[in-house]
């Protein structure tokens, strides 16, 4: 068996071990990545964030070409079939591939693909099926082994007619309706991308309202474009057993109630990939979900043993998740750059996107704080009338008194890209954090940046 040393072993290659690699490379340090899959990129790049995003970005075209009445004039609207858009997203997955593969090979980190297990807390093997080739020492390790779908027992995931969300990129036919069941991030995603290629959607949610981490007018104005689209939600239903036959799928409910479709999707909740890993042999246990306990600076229980991205749980998203990466690498190499990543703005990719930062105003108002709103309607923004998305709107929380930003929330066509104006004025310190920032600055016309300096005027208005 051949056996390698380094400084810094990285369990996975998707956007937490990545960033892990690559500030521990830059920063002199000898690093290894092991990854279980052929290529680089994780979940992120093959199943989740890259793959899911194109989708829905080839989708909101067709909706564009579809409605746009410019386009009438060239011929009747297209239908397209769900496989035909997904080889666009499988283009993008080369390309993320190609990039991601490079970054390793120019800062010299070696990469060695298969099953991660530890030996002894200073040693794993990396595994080829039943055995292991090579075994890796190192001083510092670092899980990064993601998250896949949680599986409930009692559902045949490998029927042809039930999917997860990582199998349902392998679906191979556009069904005439689907039953998605959690409302979540990726339910919500996927309930607007089949509502977009013209599928009859079921959403059941076993809350009261959609993705309540939100603000409540942004979570109303999601299940109002939902429905418009032909999507029918059912809130307060819990999952009770799916029979499944050639033809159809059949989901019942707790209540009693059932729906009937032609595929099923399960969308409720996710699991940390820690099965297999060996972690019991350097004395690290995951809760129910397969998650790892950290602590503020990203180390296990073991001091050596580091663990970030979707394996630790919240946030589980791509963009903390790479930051961690960076965070982690920085405590080992560099602790004067360390920074614990907690402000992340929300990105949820439905149609149309929706993000945010900073608090709520349920939230505001439970902790007694004295806020206003400004408002910006995307309807009366010349960019949105020029690209024909007025469709959503800007909100600002502001504190009456001092005029310092306390959320920006974000429901349109580029929310994920506005949100970040208000991000970036929020993190200045002291009086650099204030509403007046958009009524004294001169934005670009027509932007929808734009919208900040309509929002402050709204805002101010009201005061």
């Amino acid at each position: 068996m051949a056996e390698y040393h380094y400084d810094v072993v990285i369990i996975g290659a998707g956007p937490a071990g990545e960033g892990a690699a690559m500030n521990a490379a830059k920063k002199g340090k000898k690093v290894a990545v092991v990854e279980d899959k052929k290529m680089v990129g994780g979940n992120c790049t093959h199943w989740g964030t890259i793959p899911s995003k194109a989708l829905r970005h080839a989708v909101k075209q067709i909706i564009q070409f579809n409605t746009n009445p410019m386009f009438r004039e060239i011929g009747e609207p297209r239908w397209f079939s769900f496989p035909q858009v997904l080889k666009s997203a499988e283009k993008v997955i080369a390309k993320q591939v190609k990039l991601r593969t490079e970054f390793y090979g120019r800062n010299r980190v070696s990469v060695y693909t298969g099953k991660a297990q530890f030996v002894d807390s200073h040693t794993l093997d990396v595994m080829q099926g039943a055995q292991a080739n090579i075994r890796l020492h190192a001083d510092e390790f670092v899980v990064a082994t993601g998250s896949s779908p949680w599986r409930p027992p009692g559902i045949d995931f490998n029927h042809p007619r039930i999917y997860d969300s990582d199998t349902i990129l392998n679906l191979e036919h556009t069904p005439r309706t689907i039953i998605i069941y959690g409302a979540g991030v990726i339910g919500c995603e996927y309930a607007s991308i089949f509502s977009g290629l013209g599928v009859k959607v079921d959403l059941i949610h076993p809350g009261d309202r959609l993705l309540n981490f939100l603000d409540d007018e942004i979570s109303d104005a999601l299940s109002y474009h939902l429905r418009d689209k032909g999507a029918l939600i059912r809130h307060s239903e819990q999952f009770s057993s799916v029979e499944v036959s050639d033809r159809h799928v059949t989901m019942t409910m707790v209540s009693g109630k059932k729906v009937k479709a032609d595929a099923f999707m399960w969308a409720a909740g996710r699991s940390g990939n820690t099965a297999d890993l060996g972690l019991e042999t350097v004395g690290l246990e995951p809760n129910s979900r397969g998650h790892i306990e950290v602590d503020g600076e990203y180390r296990t229980a073991v001091p050596h043993v580091y663990a970030i991205g979707d394996v630790i749980g919240w946030p589980a998203l791509a963009s903390a998740a790479y930051d961690q990466g960076r965070a982690a690498a920085a405590v080992i190499s560099s602790p004067e750059e360390f920074r614990f990543v907690n402000e992340v703005p929300t990105g949820i990719y439905t149609i149309p996107e929706i993000s945010s930062v900073g608090k709520n105003e349920r939230e505001l108002t439970e902790e007694k704080i004295p806020y206003e709103v400004g408002q910006a309607f995307f309807k009366n923004i010349a960019r949105a009338q020029i690209t024909g998305e007025g469709v959503g709107m800007l909100k600002i929380l502001f504190h009456r008194q001092t005029l310092e930003l306390l959320g920006i929330h974000c429901f349109g066509d580029q929310a994920a890209e506005i949100v970040h104006i208000g991000q970036a004025i929020m993190n200045q310190k002291g009086e650099g954090n204030t509403l007046r920032y958009f009524v004294n600055t001169t934005f670009n016309y027509p932007t929808m940046a734009e919208a900040y300096r309509v929002a402050a005027l709204n805002g101010l208005n009201r005061l």
